[in-house]
C-alpha cells in the first residue's frame, strides 16, 4: 500500500504520460471509518466517523471546452465524457463519480470547465471505507479551487454526495462526504446529519494505551443493490408507521411500548437498530469528551454490531466471524464498519496486541474457509485539501 507521497508521484507521473504535460494541481480526499452510528445518516440521527490518512489522489488541469477526460490508476484506463451529456440513469460505471460532481455543480448554476484528471487511490476497494466519497469529493475539491467556486466543506460534501446519487445511482446518506472535508488530526467527528453541524471531538487512544484496528474481511461490499436500498424505504416506511418526520425523533424512553404499536415485525427491528444506534452514538461521543476511559466503549460497539446483525440485518458470515474472533482474541468490543453485506470490523485493542488479534482474526476466517482478512491501526486525520500547485 503506498503512502500518499508515494501515491502523489505515481499520479503526476501518470497524468503527465496521458496528457502530455504537468496538472496544475494534486488534491486529497480521505476515506473513513465510522465508529459508531450505522445506516443513521438518512435517517436523520448522530453519526461517529473519523478521516482516515488513506484516500484519492487526484492530479488535476483545466481544459478548453466542456470535456472531462479521466485515468484512473486503479482501472488501467483513460475515460472521458462531455459534461453537458452527462445525467441519471447514464451507464458510466467509475466515471459516474468524478463526472456526476460536474453534473451536480450545473444544477446548483455552477460553471464547471472541462478538466484531465489522473487519479489513484490507496484504499482498499470494496472494504466499505468509503472510496467513493474519497473520489467525489477529492475531485469536487479541486473543481472548486480551479473554477473558482469558493465552496464551502458542507458543499462541497453535498457535491459528492449528489454525484453518488443522482449519478452514480449510490444511495448512501451523508455522512461518507462531510467525513472526508471535514477530517482533523486527533479527532473524530459527531455529525447530526439533520442540522449538518460538525463537533469535533477528541480522538487520541494511543494516549489511553489503546489502538484502532481495522480488518478488511475481503467479503466484497456493495452498496448498489437492492439490498442496500431496501434499508431506507423500509427506514421510511417505519417513521410514517410511527407518525415521525425521521426515526432520529423517536424518543429512547419508552421504546420497547412504542415499537410495539407497529403492525411489522421487521419494521419494527429496522426502526430498533436505528434508533438505538444513534443513541449509542450520543453515549459514545459523552465518553470521549470527559475523558472517560475509552475502553469503557467496547461494549457499545458490541451492542452496535449484534443490532446490525439481528436487526439491521446487514452483516455477512465472514463478518460475524471477525467480530466474535477478535473480541474471543482481547479486543475490547468491536463491530462491523460502512453499509454492510461485506467490508471492515473495527476493534478497540490494547496497544501492543495488535498482531495477535489479527492472527487471531485470520485463525477464524481459515477455520471457516473465508478469504484471508488483513488489518492495519486507523488513526484520525485532515480531510480534503490541496497538496501541491
Amino acid at each position: 500500500m503506498k503512502d500518499v507521497a508515494a501515491l502523489v508521484d505515481s499520479t503526476v507521473s501518470a497524468f503527465v504520460t496521458e496528457f502530455g504535460s504537468d496538472p496544475e494541481g494534486v488534491w486529497f480526499a480521505p476515506g473513513r471509518v465510522n465508529l459508531i452510528g450505522e445506516h443513521t445518516d438518512y435517517n436523520d440521527g448522530f453519526v461517529l466517523p473519523i478521516a482516515l490518512p488513506l484516500g484519492t489522489v487526484v492530479a488535476v488541469r483545466r481544459r478548453q471546452g466542456g470535456e472531462l477526460r479521466v485515468h484512473s490508476a486503479e482501472a488501467g484506463e483513460t475515460r472521458s465524457a462531455r459534461l453537458a451529456d452527462v445525467a441519471p440513469e447514464q451507464e458510466l460505471g467509475w466515471l459516474a463519480y468524478v463526472a456526476g460532481v460536474g453534473w451536480a455543480a450545473a444544477q446548483r448554476g455552477l460553471e464547471a470547465p472541462g478538466l484531465d484528471i489522473s487519479l489513484a487511490a490507496n484504499l482498499p476497494q470494496g472494504a466499505g471505507l468509503s472510496s467513493s466519497a474519497s473520489l467525489s469529493c477529492g475531485t469536487a475539491t479541486a473543481w472548486s479551487d480551479l473554477a473558482g467556486w469558493e465552496l464551502s466543506g458542507d458543499d462541497i460534501a453535498a457535491l459528492g454526495r449528489t454525484a453518488e446519487n443522482e449519478i452514480a445511482g449510490a444511495p448512501t446518506g451523508v455522512m461518507d462526504q462531510l467525513a472526508s472535508v471535514h477530517g482533523r488530526v486527533g479527532h473524530a467527528m459527531q455529525i447530526d446529519t439533520r442540522s449538518i453541524t460538525v463537533e469535533q471531538i477528541p480522538f487520541d487512544l494511543a494516549a489511553q494505551g489503546l489502538s484502532l484496528l481495522v480488518i478488511d474481511s475481503r467479503a466484497p461490499h456493495a452498496l448498489v443493490d437492492g439490498e442496500y436500498a431496501e434499508r431506507p424505504t423500509s427506514c421510511r416506511e417505519a417513521a410514517l408507521m410511527l407518525g415521525v418526520p425521521a426515526l432520529r425523533d423517536v424518543p429512547l424512553d419508552g421504546l420497547d411500548e412504542t415499537l410495539g404499536r407497529m403492525r411489522s415485525e421487521l419494521l419494527r427491528r429496522r426502526a430498533r437498530h436505528v434508533i438505538t444506534d444513534s443513541a449509542r452514538v450520543i453515549e459514545v461521543g459523552e465518553i470521549l469528551q470527559d475523558g472517560g476511559d475509552p475502553r469503557r466503549i467496547g461494549k457499545l460497539l458490541n451492542d452496535s454490531h449484534a443490532s446490525m446483525r439481528d436487526d439491521f440485518e446487514i452483516t455477512v458470515p465472514p463478518v460475524d466471524v471477525l467480530q466474535a474472533a477478535v473480541v474471543e482474541a482481547g479486543a475490547h468490543g468491536a463491530r462491523m464498519t460502512g453499509g454492510g453485506f461485506g467490508g471492515c470490523v473495527i476493534a478497540l485493542v490494547e496497544t501492543g496486541t495488535e498482531d495477535d488479534v489479527i492472527k487471531g482474526a485470520q485463525r477464524a476466517a481459515a477455520d471457516h474457509g473465508f478469504a484471508e482478512p488483513a488489518g492495519f491501526v486507523a488513526q484520525a486525520a485532515d480531510g480534503a485539501r490541496r497538496l501541491t500547485g
